[in-house]
């Protein structure tokens, strides 16, 4: 019982720690909305018809963008015959915070095509930045030159392939991503931007081992970060949408916590992340890595901490190297220091926990063949990844 209260003690003290820290620079802004049609002249004159929501001057519909700062715009894609309207939960978080979301409606029949539907969310991000140029439109001069393409299940894996079209788009932010054809797994390899993959750990539609684990695996970029949100699913990344529901009815197991806790660990996570690698707000970075160290509702792996340095120096200093990768039998651990190793198999299973100092050879030869994820803490800096075992 002691050790219940002051877990639940300690996330209250992080998550006020938390607030505090987005809330010295955020604005509640009100939330406009606009519809329009986009055309992509490039690909036949392709209509995207769009749901915009934007900071504005006061709630409502067309109303003036609020004219305090310039902001970020952010792209999301639907889940698999979901409409943009079972996501007003990441509109009403984001949007507040001082991001432009903008949201295409294409593809959202029963056979859609997900290398189109990446194009249209990439070509908003670029209608956008027109439009900022402008003098007509309502957003001229209100965006600044940063944005991220941000989507749940299909529209998840669309944003990898989506990146691929756009190599101006500064960060990836998806939740429950599936796999698509062509493959996310596949694109997230030629990828080198800032990412957050968000799972659930009771996603029974798309499973973290086959869908979100090796899209971040698969990463190329220099610091991607993967939580695991506890007891979540599929189905509630979004707020209630019946055709996810029937066919999150179908596999198990179902959700361990409410939709409205997994919306809040969705938030706490995501607004910091994106205030992070959007608007260099390095106060907001730090309170994720100190969220993220503590947070008993995830588990996670990543490749760096938010606004860590990032000159030569500090990398070599921070280096940990693991080799032969892939790896046969006998793996060596080098670090500056001493750490602590652990190492998953992609269901995310602990096969391995062993401390560190400076050097140590380890016996994998237990290990079936295949892919797994390590993550090395240290006093020489955090590490994560995959090790082939061949």
């Amino acid at each position: 019982m002691v050790t219940n209260t002051n877990t639940m003690k300690t996330k209250l003290l992080l998550l006020i720690s938390l607030f505090l820290s987005i809330s010295t620079f955020a604005q509640n802004y009100p939330v406009g909305h606009l519809s329009s049609t986009f055309t992509d002249a490039s690909r036949n004159n392709r209509s995207i018809p769009v749901e915009i929501y934007y900071p504005a001057t006061t709630a409502g519909n067309n109303v003036p963008v609020a004219t305090d700062a310039q902001f970020a715009t952010i792209a999301f894609g639907h889940g698999f015959v979901m409409g943009w309207d079972a996501y007003e939960n990441i509109w009403q978080t984001l949007v507040p915070n001082g991001f432009v979301m903008v949201f295409p409606k294409t593809e959202g029949g029963i056979a859609p095509s997900h290398a189109e539907f990446g194009k249209d969310l990439a070509f908003c991000i670029a209608r956008m930045q027109s439009l900022n140029q402008d003098a007509s439109s309502i957003f001229f001069n209100r965006l600044s030159s940063t944005s991220a393409l941000m989507g749940h299940s299909m529209g998840g894996g669309a944003a990898f392939i989506g990146m691929q079209q756009n190599t101006s788009i500064t960060a990836l932010a998806v939740l429950a991503p599936a796999e698509t054809n062509p493959s996310a797994i596949t694109a997230a390899a030629t990828l080198n931007v800032p990412a957050l993959v968000i799972a659930g750990s009771n996603d029974c539609v798309t499973p973290p081992s086959t869908n979100q684990l090796p899209m971040y695996t698969s990463l190329a970029s220099g610091c991607k970060t993967y939580v695991n949100i506890t007891g979540a699913s599929h189905c509630q990344m979004s707020d209630f949408n019946l055709l996810c529901q029937i066919g999150e009815a179908t596999c198990s197991p179902g959700p361990d916590i409410s939709r409205d806790e997994q919306h809040q660990v969705i938030a706490d996570y995501i607004v910091p992340w994106l205030r992070a690698n959007l608007n260099n707000d390095c106060q907001s970075g730090s309170a994720f890595n100190d969220l993220i160290e503590s947070d008993d509702a995830v588990s996670f792996l990543r490749t760096c901490e938010q606004c860590e340095e990032l000159s030569v120096a500090a990398i070599g200093e921070r280096k940990i190297k693991l080799s032969p990768n892939p790896v046969s039998d006998m793996l060596t651990v080098e670090m500056q220091g001493s750490g602590n190793l652990e190492l998953f198999d992609l269901f995310g299973r602990k096969l391995l926990s062993v401390r560190i100092e400076t050097s140590q050879r380890l016996n994998l030869d237990f290990l079936p063949q295949g892919v797994y994820v390590y993550r090395v803490t240290s006093t020489s800096g955090n590490q994560s990844g995959k090790i082939v075992k061949k």
